[in-house]
C-alpha cells in the first residue's frame, strides 16, 4: 500500500471518530508523524472524492463528510492506486513460463488483498480501534491491581 493511501486511511479515521470537530492537517499530520503539506495533498484528493470538507481560517481543518459504514478501504485505497488486475507482463505473447507462474501467484495474491480491503468498511475499522483501546486499558488495570 502506498504511503497516499495509509495517510488517506488515517486521517478518515481521526476525521471520522471525531465527527463533530474540524481537525487541522497539521494536527494529523503531527500525530502520524507526516509533513502537512503532503497531507495536504491527499485532502485535496479525499475532497474531490466528497469524501472531507475544508473549513478555512482560525480553528478551520477538515470534517469526514463520507458514511463510514459504506466506505471501504479499497473505496479509499483506489483512490491513490490503480487497483486493476490488469497484465502487467508487457508483451504476454513473449513471456516466458517463469513470467507468467510469478504473474498468477501474484495476481491472486492481489485478488486476495482487494476482496479484504473491499469487505472492511471505516467503520469497521473504527470499531476494532476501541476494541483494541478497551483491551489495552483493561490489560494496564490488571498490571496496576496486582
Amino acid at each position: 500500500m502506498q504511503t497516499a493511501s495509509r495517510l488517506a486511511i488515517y486521517a478518515l479515521i481521526e476525521l471520522a471518530a471525531n465527527p463533530d470537530r474540524q481537525i487541522s492537517a497539521a494536527d494529523i499530520g503531527e500525530k502520524y508523524r507526516v509533513s502537512a503539506h503532503h497531507l495536504a495533498k491527499v485532502f485535496i484528493t479525499l475532497g474531490r472524492a466528497g469524501l472531507v470538507q475544508s473549513v478555512r481560517g482560525v480553528g478551520g481543518g477538515y470534517t469526514f463528510t463520507g458514511v463510514a459504514k459504506r466506505l471501504t478501504l479499497l473505496d479509499i485505497i483506489s483512490l491513490f492506486e490503480d487497483t486493476s488486475n490488469t497484465c502487467r507482463l508487457g508483451d504476454p505473447s513473449k513471456a516466458t513460463e517463469e513470467e507468467w507462474a510469478l504473474f498468477e501467484v501474484t495476481k491472486e495474491i492481489n485478488d486476495l488483498s482487494l476482496a479484504t480491503y473491499g469487505s472492511i468498511t471505516l467503520a469497521t475499522l473504527l470499531k476494532q480501534i476501541e476494541r483494541r483501546k478497551t483491551r489495552a486499558e483493561r490489560e494496564k488495570d490488571a498490571a496496576a491491581a496486582s
